[in-house]
C-alpha cells in the first residue's frame, strides 16, 4: 500500500491542531482554583464589609444573610442561586465541615425555624451579614456557631 507522504503528514497536521484547540477550549471551562475564590470573597467582604443587616435588603442600606450570597455568587462568580435561606440549602451537594473549601455555604440553625447562611473563606473562617454586626467574617469554631453548625453544600464547579 502506498501512502502520499505530502497528504499523510498534511493530515497530521490538522490532527495535531484540532487535538490542541480542543484541549486548550477545554482549559478555558476549568474551576477557578481555592485562591482565586478566595480572593474573590475576600474582595466581595472589603466592598461590603461593615453593611449593617437589614432582613430582606438587598443593597448597601442594609442586607441579610441570603441576599448577601446572592449577591456574592453573582457577582464573583457569575452563578445565579435563590433568593433564601430555605432555597439555598437545596442546592449543590453536600460536603462535611472537615471537606470544606473556599465557597462552600454553611449553614446554621439559630432558632426554631430560623436558618443563616455564610460562605467559607479557609482556616475555619466565613464570612456573612451577621444581625448584630453587618457583613463580618466569624469563626467556626466560636462558641456560638459551633453549637448553631448545621449543614454544609458546595456550589461551585
Amino acid at each position: 500500500m502506498h501512502v502520499n507522504g505530502r497528504n499523510w503528514v498534511f493530515k497530521l497536521f490538522w490532527l495535531f491542531i484540532v487535538s490542541f484547540l480542543l484541549t486548550a477550549c477545554g482549559g478555558q471551562h476549568a474551576t477557578r482554583g481555592q485562591s482565586g475564590t478566595t480572593s474573590a470573597l475576600y474582595a466581595q467582604y472589603k466592598d461590603w464589609k461593615g453593611t449593617p443587616y437589614r432582613l430582606g435588603g438587598l443593597n448597601k442600606k442594609g442586607i441579610d444573610c441570603s441576599g448577601f450570597v446572592y449577591l456574592t455568587f453573582k457577582d464573583q462568580f457569575g452563578l445565579k442561586l435563590p433568593r433564601t435561606t430555605k432555597d439555598q440549602v437545596k442546592r449543590g451537594t453536600r460536603v462535611y465541615i472537615g471537606e470544606l473549601q473556599a465557597g462552600d455555604l454553611i449553614f446554621f440553625k439559630t432558632a426554631w425555624r430560623t436558618r443563616h447562611v455564610g460562605i467559607y473563606l479557609s482556616d475555619g473562617r466565613f464570612l456573612h451579614a451577621s444581625t448584630s454586626k453587618g457583613v463580618i467574617i466569624s469563626r467556626l469554631d466560636n462558641v456560638y456557631w459551633k453549637k448553631k453548625y448545621w449543614q454544609s453544600r458546595r456550589v461551585l464547579p
